[in-house]
Parts: C-alpha cells; sequence; structure tokens
C-alpha cells in the first residue's frame, strides 16, 4: 500500500532522513517513535505524498509518487485520511460542517454520505456536539473530530502524527481505542508518538509494529506488542 524503496530527503542542503526501505502490508498497525526534531512528521508526509523524496522511490498503491500528475495524487490521497498533529478548522462553521468537508470537496455529499456522517460523529462520541463551533470544543472534541475527519472518506489508510500529544490520558487512550476498531476493520494505521506509555497501553488490544528514528534512519524497534 505505500512502500518506500531506500529513500531520503534532504532539506536546506541538510540530510533529514536517508536509507529508509520499509513496506505498510494492507490492515498493519505501526507506531512510529523518535525524539521531537527526529523527523517523525517529515517521514509521515512521504508516506502520504505531500513531501517527494529526494532520492530513492516511495509508492502510493503501487504508483511512484513522481509518476502522478496533480489529479492522480488528489484522487491517491482519499485513500490516505491524516490526522495532522496540529488540526486546523473553520471556526466559523460547526464541527459537523468540518467534518463533512472532504464530502463537499468530493462531491459526494448525497443523504446517504450524511447519514454516515450521523454515524460517524456517534462513532467518535461527538453526537451532541454537532453544532458546537472549533473553538468550543476541548483539546479531546478537537482530536476526536480530526480522526473523523480524516476516515469520512473511508481510505485504506489512516496516519496520524502526535494525535495524543496535546490530551489528558483518559481521551488518549479512547482516541487510541478508536484507532484500534479501525485496524480491526481492516485499515492500515501508522501513528507517530513519543508516548511510550500509549504503545505498552497497546499490548493488550493490537499486535503492532514499532519504528524508531535515530541518526536519521528508520529502524525496527522490536518483536510485535
Amino acid at each position: 500500500m505505500i512502500e518506500l524503496d531506500n529513500v531520503a530527503y534532504s532539506y536546506g542542503g541538510g540530510e533529514l532522513l536517508s536509507e529508509i526501505s520499509l513496506q505498510l502490508s494492507p490492515g498493519s498497525f505501526h507506531f512510529l517513535t523518535g525524539p521531537s526534531g527526529a523527523g517523525k512528521t517529515t517521514f509521515m508526509k512521504l508516506c502520504y505524498g505531500a513531501l517527494q523524496p529526494t532520492a530513492g522511490q516511495a509508492r502510493l498503491f503501487d504508483r511512484d509518487v513522481r509518476s502522478l500528475d496533480r489529479d492522480e495524487m488528489a484522487m491517491m490521497r482519499r485513500r490516505i485520511g491524516v490526522v495532522h498533529q496540529d488540526c486546523q478548522f473553520l471556526d466559523h462553521l460547526p464541527i459537523s460542517e468540518n467534518i463533512a468537508l472532504p464530502l463537499n470537496v468530493s462531491g459526494r455529499d448525497n443523504i446517504d454520505e450524511l447519514a454516515n456522517l450521523k454515524e460517524l460523529m456517534a462513532w467518535v462520541g461527538l453526537k451532541s456536539r454537532a453544532d458546537a463551533l472549533p473553538p468550543e470544543l476541548s483539546g479531546g472534541e478537537r482530536q476526536r473530530a480530526a480522526l473523523a475527519r480524516a476516515v469520512i472518506m473511508s481510505p485504506d489508510v489512516i496516519l496520524a502524527d502526535e494525535p495524543t500529544g496535546n490530551i489528558d490520558w483518559e481521551m488518549s487512550q479512547r482516541l487510541l481505542r478508536l484507532l484500534v476498531e479501525l485496524n480491526r476493520m481492516g485499515k492500515t494505521v501508522m501513528v507517530a508518538t513519543h508516548d511510550m506509555n500509549l504503545i505498552r497501553a497497546a499490548k493488550g488490544q493490537i499486535q503492532a509494529r514499532v519504528l524508531r528514528i535515530a541518526n536519521r534512519r528508520v529502524q525496527l524497534a522490536g518483536a510485535d506488542l
């Protein structure tokens, strides 16, 4: 689904990542760890085509990202849901409309899809907050809304960049459970986090691989959780 073959990424004359070879297979669950500044966000961007490698080859669903034109890349990105570290919303729109934005952009805002939106908001525990504006939400509610927006197009892959970084432990556990449920539905999931307690908490819920960025490289940190 996502394959990196000897990938490197340089910026401003310095190499941030190098010699990365990795395959995210269908239905797998990965954690990505590493200290702040190690390149976790850059690595995630390489995985969904927001950045192109400066060396090596990145393939999304068997297509080299360099071969994709703008429209093809847009279609490819619909198959990858991204939960950004700093989730941004349109503050003048209710959170339900913010979550539905990908449907509107793709022209899929029909009655059936909007019914699915209601189910999705109930699944993330935001049914009663549908009409709230983004500034009225707590940190945990914003992260759950960001997850809902990322999966509303039913992507094959979910990439979450530090999704629990600004919320308390109880809410982190709730968000983890939602990600585990998505994986059990057959979705491929990668979660970038520096929170080792979160990874340990996943032990009883899911089999996962832990990847660590160190010295510009991505290495397998250990056996299955």
